[in-house]
């Protein structure tokens, strides 16, 4: 499906949506620092896995990735969202 086949107004939505694509995306890893600090069990392991992909489409190196991923420490993970809030800013 092409961008001609939404309407001008649905258009400009998209391009602004993907304008704003890494903002989106440090909002999300900022929930999931959140609600890793208050999940258990199996709940808790997904959220991990969902904060790695969040972390890849941010492009963080791997071996970042793989570090916060191995402590499995939500103050790594918000200590990452603060620092790409700073660059953002």
């Amino acid at each position: 499906m092409g961008m001609e086949d939404f309407t001008h107004h649905q258009q400009k939505i998209i391009k602004r949506y993907y304008a704003q694509g890494d903002t989106i995306h440090i909002q999300k890893l900022a929930d999931l620092a959140t609600d890793l600090y208050l999940a258990e069990g199996k709940k808790k392991d997904k959220l991990w896995k969902s904060a790695g992909l969040a972390m890849e489409k941010l492009e963080i190196p791997a071996a970042r990735i793989a570090h916060i991923l191995l402590q499995a420490d939500p103050k790594l993970l918000a200590n990452l969202v603060r620092e790409l809030q700073g660059k953002k800013a």
